[in-house]
């Protein structure tokens, strides 16, 4: 880490480091300002991803529950954020773990990912209902332990604050680290700052917006490093908690993020060694707007393709593959026994349902199994599975 990159304030907040680092030298983060930001050139594009949060609840509000746009979305989101991190799967991967319900028959990387769609799936619910109060420090570790609960290459236990030096860049040599975090001993004061900046009623909440402060937390909490492995999971996972906590549907920014990753690591580089917040503001600012453009686009295309299917049988009114038809969007993996639970209905008709729904290829089966079989919405696979901000290809309708 060189000194000369690091800007006057935090040049003053270097401890040595212990042994065996002790030539080296950590940073102390400074607590975070109450005051606002100046936005300069940003203002524009911060004033766009307001009005997108606006978009969004819009949205919402059309949907049975306003804080989960889709669980689609949040699967999405794991994907993204555990690909950054070298833990590859993918949505369908994901989606068939869903619903197979056999953990032991899931590769390690599937479940690490899964995993972190399920903190989402547990953890949102609880800042809607909690707000801002729901950041403590037991809520860090028990993200870190559920991201981080099946990955066997962890060495220590999933939860527990770090108990040695680690260094940001530099190939595995500190000598040519970009950044290195503070002393272990001083991971918990230094984290309580962060939890109290995103928590506390300070002159913050008044003076800089909620994307302002998910940028400025999000900095501080990674500057902070408090494991050893899983802080950018970590780290993400607490954008869309701060959204939920402050009554606003959560967006999932990690598919952007993994899309821009390099612009996403120069913005935190310039946040942690200089105290430059416009870089950072600005890249949280336009993940805002161009994910709600996505799932604007992701929306119409779903809504076209279902017009689609319509055309493909005439279904009978209120039958359950007609109803069939209105959950594929969120569950375009699923088992006969799921749908019933969806739609309750009997066995014999979530049976019927499907048979008429794969007569028309809209489902496909996807194990061979004569029993426990999963289906898929391919089509619908086809939209979700996009490259981020891609033009979704659409089927026309049958003649």
């Amino acid at each position: 880490m060189k000194r000369t990159e690091l800007s006057g304030g935090i040049r003053e907040r270097l401890v040595r480091l212990p042994p065996p680092y002790e030539h080296h030298y950590g940073v102390l983060p400074l607590p975070l300002p109450e005051e606002g930001i100046p936005l300069g050139d940003v203002t524009a594009l911060h004033s766009q991803a307001q009005l997108a949060l606006g978009q969004v609840e819009e949205i919402a509000r059309s949907l049975p529950d306003p804080y989960q746009i889709s669980r689609i979305l949040s699967r999405r989101e794991a994907v993204s954020s555990s690909a950054m991190e070298g833990t590859h799967s993918t949505l369908d991967e994901l989606l068939i773990a869903d619903e197979d319900g056999d953990e032991a028959g899931q590769g390690q990387a599937v479940r690490q990912v899964r995993d972190y769609a399920l903190a989402l799936e547990r953890f949102v619910p609880s800042a809607v209902t909690q707000g801002r109060q729901i950041f403590q420090i037991d809520l860090i570790q028990n993200l870190h332990r559920r991201v981080l609960g099946h990955d066997a290459a962890y060495r220590g236990t999933p939860g527990d604050f770090r108990q040695e030096v680690v260094w940001i860049g530099g190939n595995g040599h500190i000598a040519y680290s970009v950044y290195n975090p503070p002393p272990p001993t001083e991971v918990p004061n230094l984290l309580g700052d962060t939890l109290d900046y995103m928590r506390e009623d300070g002159m913050q909440m008044m003076t800089q917006s909620l994307i302002t402060r998910m940028a400025l937390a999000h900095a501080h909490f990674e500057a902070v490093h408090p494991f050893r492995d899983g802080n950018g999971r970590v780290g993400r996972l607490l954008l869309p908690l701060m959204m939920a906590a402050e009554k606003q549907v959560p967006l999932y920014l990690s598919p952007y993020i993994e899309l821009h990753k390099q612009a996403y690591y120069a913005a935190l580089k310039q946040a942690q060694q200089k105290l430059h917040w416009l870089p950072l503001i600005s890249f949280m600012s336009s993940a805002i707007v161009q994910t709600v453009q996505d799932l604007r686009i992701t929306r119409s295309a779903l809504r076209t393709l279902h017009a689609v299917w319509l055309t493909r049988r005439l279904f009978r009114k209120g039958s359950a593959a007609l109803r069939a038809l209105e959950i594929l969007s969120a569950y375009p993996v699923v088992t006969a026994p799921r749908l019933g639970t969806l739609l309750s209905i009997s066995p014999p008709a979530a049976h019927m349902a499907i048979s008429q729904l794969c007569q028309t290829g809209i489902l496909r089966e996807r194990t061979g199994y004569a029993r426990n079989r999963i289906y898929a919405a391919d089509e619908v696979l086809d939209i979700l599975n996009r490259p981020f901000s891609e033009e979704p290809i659409v089927p026309k309708a049958d003649r």
